[in-house]
């Protein structure tokens, strides 16, 4: 057997070396001195190695298996925990990418072959639109379509350029849809910017000539198709030429040429860059940038105009040169269709912008028609409305000799208080021969009738006088003309009284019947110019309403509300301060069947408490005694309790008067607008008459339309929560031989200013009676600083009182007043004596002498 140790050919390797071989200590090379490992060999590969080596364990086996065996070992990879198990890893990631594309594309390529252009639809030939009075007859069917294609050769470069950079500046060099607009429009969209298209005239011209406007996922999918496969078969001419001849521009327009001829009377192929820039900018919004129906947008019109024609320079379509010389081209007046003749157009008009502008249904989709909508309008109130703008106005007129009558216009909407619907509106001469609808255009001055709006807004926020006095209808103000307002940080503001006249102390109440500036302007700085705007937007005026700005002279009324608006506010006071927004449309369906959504009542945000019961009711009894004592004595006509305003713009150029019954709200204002430039006029001498006043011919219309709209119906009386200290006191005992001429601003008789109306009686008619109603609705009244009403034929005169003695809150003093009339015959008219029943018991007597006729009087312009 030999000496050498014999290995094992199979066998595992021990996981440690066994113990070297042994030195022997009588050996002098101590451990040195054993044999040498051969080449290769690690620890433990000599004799008396452990197991797997040479010896009692057997051979050791070869070191490349025991590496191999190592690695089979290793330890394995830790899990991902936590959050890392969340995040995909880049084999996930890539194959979720490549799979994505390659659906993406199957989907586009199943769609592109999928969906295929189609004939145009059939609403690129407009259907008409049918609207019902409330009871289902037929109140209009709108026109027929004005459209006249032309070829594009025939369009002007200008008017084509204008377009384009309006609506596409990339059009010649871009696809047929642009992601990244796509994009920005829903971010902007989603941000609250507004929304905001993302569509290329390519996109638009499908849009408007083989689809429809519906915001549907799967028309915007068809869109997206048709869009690119039309660009692939079209040349770019041919859908610009496509896209200008199916747009709509307002004014029942739809293509280029139509357009310019109902906007400027010209072909498409002499339209200038201004006029193109114009069309172009009406895309964006046809009805509401058409500067003549709708003046008071004219600075957006403008500013988009101007877009559009710095569009054009950036572009280099235009120098900019030649752009510093284009002005703004104004469209000529517009013409209505022949079969919206009369009221008819403005009532179209009027339910078609309520619709757009509640985004009921968009301007494309509507135009386009096939819709019944039932209105909340009732034709025999409506009717009655003409009848009564006609009975005391219209005619009245003599155009052929007196010019100024030829500038008069009227406007007037009544809505339920309880219900928020318009029942009637009254436009305009002639939907055919004034396109603008006077009840709903926002360009003339509101004037003294937004005085109570301050008022409730004192009694809504619990303001005090400059002296810490609680604002109420007994509160006393200075109302001396032209005195300075205290209180107030801004520059000085000193507003004049109509005709200059001072009052002197003068409650709350009897400020508000004669409408005095000064008091109201002070009133206006105690409760917070921005307090009085806010509860007027709370009442119902918009909150872009022009010139609504928080001054003291917000309280004299520079706001241009419309006659809707303030129909809208001043039914909110008859609510009780409960605002619900008026409506215009009581249901609508498409193709005769399918109905269209409406805004629900009870979710409207505007259904709300605008201000509390008592600061409406207050106000409400406040402006009973305008009705009873004040300027608007005419609407005791209607034979109901009302309570109503008058007000007039400045240099004359509107009346107002807006009041209302327990059942139905109304305000009518007769305006002065040249007929050929639109321009406002005064109405100086209209009528034959020195001035046009609230109190005159609106509050005449105000009262016939309200007695034939509510004959029938049982008199209801107001049923008010009045703040503390809002009831009249007992009055002091005074001279029966005090006269009164109730005038002032907006003032009771034809001596007395602004918004007059004639006590005496125009051409010596009596006042109107109170219908066994005694003008303290059960309550004493305030004497009138001496003076008294009288019944005397005639007006002008003077009459002379005695002080009106101490009362809560500070002394009244009586005075003088002289009318402005040329002196006449003098006639006695004898005052009224009777008890009135209430808390307290007053008697009085009075007589009044006046003296003249009325025309003596001098027209002067409000301040």
């Amino acid at each position: 057997m030999s000496d050498e140790p014999q290995q094992r050919s199979q066998g595992w390797a021990s996981r440690e070396p066994g113990p070297g071989p042994r030195p022997d200590p009588a050996s002098p090379a101590g451990p040195q001195t054993g044999p040498r490992p051969g080449p290769g060999a690690g620890p433990g590969t000599g004799p008396g190695a452990g197991p797997g080596a040479g010896g009692p364990d057997g051979p050791r086996k070869p070191a490349t298996k025991q590496k191999t065996k190592a690695k089979s070992k290793r330890k394995p990879r830790p899990k991902r925990t936590g959050l890392r198990r969340l995040v995909p890893t880049w084999r996930i990631l890539l194959g979720t990418l490549l799979g994505a594309a390659l659906l993406i594309v199957g989907l586009f390529a199943l769609g592109y072959f999928l969906v295929q252009i189609p004939s145009a639809n059939a609403a690129a030939v407009k259907q008409s639109n049918v609207f019902l009075y409330a009871d289902g007859s037929q109140l209009a069917r709108d026109g027929d379509v004005n459209r006249e294609n032309v070829a594009l050769e025939h369009i002007s470069k200008d008017a084509q350029h204008a377009t384009l950079a309006a609506e596409d500046r990339d059009f010649y060099s871009e696809s047929a849809i642009d992601p990244k607009a796509m994009l920005r429009a829903g971010w902007n969209t989603v941000t609250g910017k507004g929304r905001q298209s993302g569509s290329t005239i390519t996109q638009q011209y499908v849009k408007n000539y083989y689809l429809g406007q519906e915001q549907t996922v799967t028309r915007k999918v068809k869109e997206f198709f048709i869009s690119v496969k039309l660009d692939r078969e079209k040349s770019k001419d041919e859908i610009l030429e496509g896209y200008l001849n199916t747009s709509y521009y307002g004014r029942n327009a739809y293509g280029i040429q139509a357009a310019a001829q109902a906007y400027y009377g010209v072909n498409a192929r002499s339209l200038t860059v201004g006029q193109g820039a114009y069309l172009a900018a009406l895309l964006n919004a046809p009805s509401e940038y058409d500067v003549i129906a709708h003046p008071e947008n004219r600075a957006g019109a403008l500013a988009r105009w101007n877009y559009v024609l710095d569009g054009m320079v950036k572009q280099k379509w235009l120098t900019r040169a030649a752009r510093a010389e284009v002005t703004f081209p104004v469209p000529h007046q517009a013409k209505g269709s022949a079969g919206l003749s009369g009221q008819r157009g403005y009532l179209v008009q009027a339910v078609t912008a309520y619709l757009t502008s509640h985004r009921i249904l968009d301007e494309d989709t509507l135009t386009r028609g096939g819709f019944r909508i039932t209105t909340t309008l009732q034709k025999p109130k409506q009717d009655a409305f003409v009848k009564a703008v006609n009975d005391q106005v219209m005619d009245q007129l003599d155009k052929k000799n007196r010019k100024v009558d030829t500038y008069v216009r009227a406007g007037g909407v009544a809505i339920d208080p309880a219900s928020g619907k318009v029942l009637a509106m009254y436009g305009g001469i002639d939907y055919t021969r004034q396109y603008v609808n006077n009840a709903t255009r926002r360009d003339y001055q509101v004037g003294s009738t937004f005085k109570p709006f301050v008022f409730a807004s004192a009694v809504q926020n619990g303001s005090l006088t400059q002296d810490g006095r609680t604002i109420t209808p007994n509160t006393v103000y200075d109302g001396t003309d032209q005195r300075p307002v205290q209180g107030w940080n801004g520059s000085g503001y000193a507003p004049e009284n109509e005709d200059g006249e001072s009052y002197g102390d003068i409650s709350v109440r009897t400020a508000t019947d004669r409408s005095v500036n000064s008091v109201y302007a002070q009133m206006a700085v105690d409760v917070g110019p921005a307090n009085v705007e806010r509860t007027a937007v709370a009442l119902g005026l918009p909150a872009g309403t022009p010139d609504l700005t928080a001054s003291p002279s917000i309280a004299l009324g520079p706001a241009t509300a419309s006659v809707l608006d303030m129909a809208e506010a001043y039914a909110t006071l008859a609510n009780h301060g409960r605002h619900g927004a008026y409506t215009l449309v009581e249901k609508i369906t498409k193709d005769g069947s399918e109905s269209v959504p409406l805004p629900a009542e009870d979710s409207t945000a505007s259904d709300r408490q605008a201000v509390s019961r008592e600061a409406a009711d207050t106000t409400t009894d406040m402006l009973q005694g305008v009705v009873d004592g004040g300027t608007g004595q005419a609407a005791q006509n209607a034979g109901r309790p009302a309570a109503g305003k008058t007000g007039t713009a400045e240099e004359d150029t509107a009346a107002w008067f807006a009041g209302y019954t327990p059942d139905l709200a109304t305000v009518v204002a007769v305006m002065g607008q040249d007929p050929d430039t639109g321009a406002h006029k005064s109405l100086y001498g209209a009528l034959g008459q020195a001035r046009i006043n609230g109190g005159g011919y609106p509050a005449q219309i105000w009262a016939q339309f309200t007695q034939d709209a509510l004959e029938g119906t049982d008199v209801a009386d107001f049923d008010l929560q009045l703040q503390p200290g809002a009831e009249e006191p007992e009055e002091p005992a005074w001279d029966p031989s005090a006269s009164e001429s109730p005038g002032g601003q907006d003032g009771g008789t034809a001596n007395g200013g602004q918004d007059g109306y004639t006590q005496g009686g125009a051409n010596g008619s009596r006042p109107a009676p109170t219908h066994g109603r005694t003008p303290g609705r059960g309550q004493s009244r305030e004497p009138d600083h001496g003076r008294t009403v009288g019944t005397g034929g005639g007006s002008g005169g003077s009459g002379t009182g005695t002080p009106g003695g101490t009362h809560p809150g500070g002394t009244r003093t009586g005075g003088t007043t002289t009318g402005g009339g040329a002196t006449g015959p003098t006639t006695a008219g004898s005052g009224t004596t009777g008890t009135t029943a209430g808390p307290g018991t007053t008697q009085g007597t009075g007589t009044g002498t006046t003296t003249g006729p009325t025309s003596g009087l001098t027209p002067r312009s409000r301040h």
